[in-house]
């Protein structure tokens, strides 16, 4: 990817900014010369973030030394669960003067549960922050960056978008919404100057994901899980270059349509062996 710093004159949006790789997408994205805008329920950790990503910017060499005092930082506390979560964002940006020129829907809810036994508040809040909020923020900012015909999205799906796996159902329900609107969005989009991308992690080692630590460490021994860095690294690649999607992992590109082709009768057996492993919600 051709490096192009931005001279933060234009804003990058990231949700789900105050840990994991919300944090990694924004101190990325500050490196290349956006301003940013980090969205997330946790205040404190978002003041964390925010001092980061300061922090590298001053003392990075991939940043003119007359431009590391000129990035801007937005905090915005809001609970994405919420059903007009995304008109708050979108008029604190909008009253801000913020031009938001790239869109991460980067915040996520994971769970590894049947769907009876997961709780109904729960499986609401998975609704609201993978399917309505990301929905309704690309509703929100692709009007103005057609307008000024430039804008990238990256909206955060997963290989489970391609498989019926047990004990994910939901997830994996949710994320396939993201991989279609994505996909319908990119095609509204050609020739306006803006892209969709859809990300398609698997395991990434982060606390969203509820592994217990023994499996944890199995998952990286065998490379099926990566860090966090290295998923934003990939994503950001992708996105940059208008690319439709990507799927870091040679083992992920094999496990996805092997799953797909998996019988019911084969999947149920999975899933009762594996019931006693999963983590409560």
């Amino acid at each position: 990817m051709k490096k192009i710093f931005r001279g933060y004159k234009s804003w990058a949006l990231v949700t789900g900014a105050a840990s994991g790789m919300g944090r990694v997408y924004a101190r990325r994205l500050a490196l290349m010369g956006y301003n940013l805008v980090l969205v997330d329920i946790n205040g404190a950790k978002l003041e964390e973030t925010a001092d980061i990503v300061k922090s590298d910017v001053g003392i990075s060499d991939l940043v003119p030394a007359e431009c590391r005092n000129d990035i801007r930082v937005m905090n915005i506390i809001q609970d994405l669960s919420q059903m007009d979560a995304a008109d708050r964002v979108y008029e604190q940006t909008e009253a801000a003067g913020c031009e938001v020129e790239v869109l991460v829907n980067n915040a996520g809810v994971m769970y590894c549960q049947g769907m009876a036994e997961t709780s109904e508040r729960m499986l609401r809040l998975i609704m609201m922050v993978h399917m309505n909020t990301p929905l309704m923020l690309c509703r929100k900012y692709v009007g103005a960056m057609k307008e000024r015909g430039c804008g990238y999205i990256l909206n955060i799906s997963s290989l489970a978008a391609w498989m019926i796996w047990p004990g994910i159902g939901m997830y994996g329900t949710t994320k396939r919404f993201v991989k279609d609107y994505s996909r319908e969005l990119r095609i509204e989009c050609q020739k306006t100057g803006v892209s969709v991308t859809n990300a398609y992690f698997g395991a990434v080692d982060t606390p969203l994901v509820p592994l217990r630590d023994n499996l944890r460490k199995l998952a990286r021994a065998l490379t099926v899980m990566i860090t966090p860095e290295k998923a934003v690294d990939r994503a950001l690649k992708a996105t940059f270059k208008r690319r439709k999607g990507v799927m870091p992992g040679l083992l992920n590109k094999i496990f996805m349509p092997l799953c797909a082709i998996m019988p019911d009768c084969l999947l149920g057996w999975i899933y009762r062996k594996a019931k006693p492993y999963l983590m409560n919600v």
